[in-house]
């Protein structure tokens, strides 16, 4: 635990965030699995938590940069865990997830129509329900985040020490 520094766990977030959105990416096209509104806010969340942990490496010399995106990198894995346990719960279970949250979010920052092979949505949320190794794929979502969320706790624990 001593030689996990902020630069370590803002590094480790930040690929880890990037390999969960490689293996969405890789699920949805040589897997055929589709994303819903759900997944694809999910994604979304991925790539602002990265942005901002390399954001904050690059930044480190100012002061509080590296503690401020420990702190983001933080909440929005816990938005990140409460979107995969919505999905997993309420969403999943739903023909349609036309009108949600996710569905509105997603259409409203026009990421869809400007990048749809990454951020387009293909299925309804029931569609989407897909196990991976017995284990729901929001559940994998989940998990992911909760790393995540554990890593920029880390990060805020430890903001003076590189």
């Amino acid at each position: 635990m001593s030689r996990l520094t902020t630069d370590r766990t803002l590094a480790c977030t930040a690929l880890l965030c990037v390999a969960g959105l490689g293996i969405a990416l890789i699920s949805q096209y040589v897997f055929d699995m589709q994303p819903c509104a759900w997944c694809v806010l999910q994604r979304m969340i991925l790539v602002v938590i990265a942005a901002g942990c390399v954001l904050g490496l690059v930044l480190r010399r100012i002061p509080g940069a590296r503690a401020l995106a420990a702190l983001v990198t933080c909440l929005l894995g816990i938005a990140g865990m409460t979107a995969a346990w919505y999905q997993y719960t309420v969403a999943s279970h739903m023909f349609s997830c036309d009108l949600t949250f996710a569905d509105r979010f997603v259409a409203g920052s026009g990421l869809d129509a400007a990048l749809p092979q990454v951020f387009g949505i293909y299925a309804t949320c029931m569609d989407a329900r897909v196990s991976v190794l017995g284990i729901e794929y929001a559940l994998w979502a989940l998990g992911l985040f909760a790393v995540c969320t554990l890593l920029g706790l880390i990060g805020l624990l430890r903001p003076g020490r590189r």
